[in-house]
């Protein structure tokens, strides 16, 4: 009987990646976060200006009841505020009842602001978007009742 042996010609490889491969998928990698992330941060102040003009909506809709019930808008100097608590000074609502639990702040963080009479409609609520200016562009335009 011949005896065989198992033969191994070649030594047992390391497995691993090399440096080269490592460098690739870390350019890969940044690629996609390039192309990536810039689409991500618009959608953010999409979605801020989106819920400004909801709750300018809102606001809007809360001040149509006030004036149903009152048959005026609250004044300037009342502002937002009659809609929660009712104003003491004049003119005073005759069947003031609470319209919103709380006033909202804009997604920046700041207060509403609404003007009556307002400068493009009866009344004016609006915010001033990111940069909190009047005026502006892209996410630091107005926001307002009347778009």
């Amino acid at each position: 009987m011949i005896k065989t042996t198992h033969f191994k010609p070649f030594a047992p490889r390391q497995r691993g990646f090399t440096l080269i491969e490592l460098m690739v998928v870390l350019v890969i990698i940044g690629v996609l976060a390039a192309l990536i992330v810039p689409n991500v941060l618009d959608r953010a102040d999409d979605a801020r200006v989106t819920a400004a003009r909801t709750d300018v909506s809102n606001l809007s809709q809360a001040l149509k009841l006030y004036k149903l019930d009152n048959q005026r808008y609250p004044s300037s100097e009342q502002g937002l505020q009659s809609l929660i608590a009712k104003p003491t000074t004049n003119p005073v609502p005759m069947n003031w009842k609470p319209y919103l639990e709380k006033l909202p702040n804009d997604p920046w963080g700041r207060a509403y602001q609404y003007l009556n009479p307002g400068v493009k409609g009866e009344i004016d609520v609006m915010s001033f978007g990111a940069d909190g200016q009047p005026g502006g562009e892209g996410k630091n335009a107005d926001i307002g009742s009347w778009q």
